[in-house]
């Protein structure tokens, strides 16, 4: 079953925030038909520290003014995690996004295609 509707609505809103602070390489991939916790993962890269918490705090905002808060936000600098339960947002810097290769590890779901309009 793809991801609910709602998640993905989420998922387009938190893209554009992205975008916006001109996040690059984003991708949304649908984890629903895997055995995790979470729906949509939106992963995104920073060109810097700064940048990265800039993103981080910008998504927050914009999902904040729909009603949405984290249930967690982990890390600081290079990799910033923002957990909405079924949607996981990961900014992480160029260098850590080539080191963990998240999108490669979740290479076999399928990818929501991203509305930046």
């Amino acid at each position: 079953m793809p991801a609910s509707k709602s998640v993905i609505n989420l998922t387009q809103i938190a893209a554009r925030a992205v975008a916006e602070k001109l996040g690059t390489d984003m991708i949304a991939l649908d984890l629903s038909d895997q055995m995790v916790l979470s729906e949509v993962f939106l992963i995104a890269t920073g060109g810097n520290v700064r940048q990265v918490d800039s993103i981080a705090d910008f998504v927050e905002e914009k999902l904040r003014e729909i009603g949405e808060k984290p249930a967690r936000v982990e890390g600081t600098g290079q990799w910033i995690l923002l957990d909405y339960s079924d949607l996981v947002v990961h900014i992480q810097s160029k260098e850590l996004r080539s080191y963990y290769m998240l999108d490669r590890l979740w290479n076999d779901c399928p990818k929501i295609e991203l509305d930046l309009k």
